[in-house]
């Protein structure tokens, strides 16, 4: 029971440390484009409201029976945190809860494979883990902003999902099985999702423009990128640090 817990020890550590910093970045990175791309959404949604061009005619009929209809009360808005100190607080908690579940992967992962020795190593799982849960997704399903057209969200997470199951094994054999046949399958197994494709919208017409959502695709991957280096970096340097001889215990119990 004692090497679960170190494995959630060391996970908990790292996925906190990771989550807050990779909340921090969000808030000077992508936060204010999301900001902006809601200008736009809004903008497009008080368009569809206008009243009709100038030099179109109502009949009468309908102009009588939209004076007869008495005007509805708007929809209450969704609850949404208050910008500033709040909506951290919420960003920071999400981001630590998922931290510390990408971390309990990550960290269980690497001890099968014999442990991670030290802060370097982990850099190192750290930039797998991107490109796992990142990089490879991110070239079918780059990240959207709000009022982009997207697929049906099931059709999106199963290939998501499929994706990161196939580049996680494909790199695990090309990294871990000294086999040529083996590291083919890999690379076949990392492009395979691409060659199939990820699920597209029926139309990519959208009010955002292009400069916005790239500047919003660098960010987010960037701040993703520290994110995952973080979480393999402090890892690596808790199992080392603090685990000793029973960092050697736990690939014994685990292989």
């Amino acid at each position: 029971m004692s090497v679960f817990r170190n494995v959630v020890f060391i996970a908990a550590i790292s996925g906190l440390l990771a989550g807050v910093i990779l909340a921090a970045l969000q808030t000077y990175s992508t936060d204010p484009l999301i900001f902006k791309a809601e200008t736009y959404e809004n903008a497009g949604g008080h368009d569809q409201m206008a009243a009709p061009a100038a030099g179109t005619e109502m009949s009468a009929p309908a102009a009588d029976a939209q004076a007869a209809t008495p005007p509805q009360e708007p929809e209450a808005e969704a609850w949404a945190p208050a910008d500033g100190f709040e909506r951290f607080a919420y960003t920071a908690l999400a981001n630590v809860v998922s931290g510390v579940a990408f971390a309990l992967i990550l960290v269980a992962a690497s001890e099968f494979a014999g442990g991670i020795a030290n802060w370097r190593q982990g850099v190192f799982w750290g930039f797998a883990g991107f490109a796992v849960f990142t990089l490879a997704p991110g070239l079918g399903l780059p990240p959207e902003l709000p009022a982009m057209p997207a697929a049906d969200l099931g059709d999106r997470q199963v290939w998501w999902t499929l994706t990161v199951l196939a580049t996680a094994a494909g790199l695990a054999l090309i990294a871990f099985r000294k086999s040529l046949p083996l590291a083919i399958l890999g690379v076949a197994l990392i492009v395979a999702p691409h060659v199939v494709g990820a699920p597209q919208p029926a139309s990519h017409e959208t009010p955002i423009p292009v400069d916005l959502h790239r500047s919003f695709v660098v960010a987010t991957t960037i701040s993703n990128l520290v994110f995952w280096v973080v979480l393999g970096a402090v890892a690596g340097f808790v199992r080392g640090r603090f685990m000793g001889e029973r960092g050697e215990a736990l690939r014994g119990h685990l292989a």
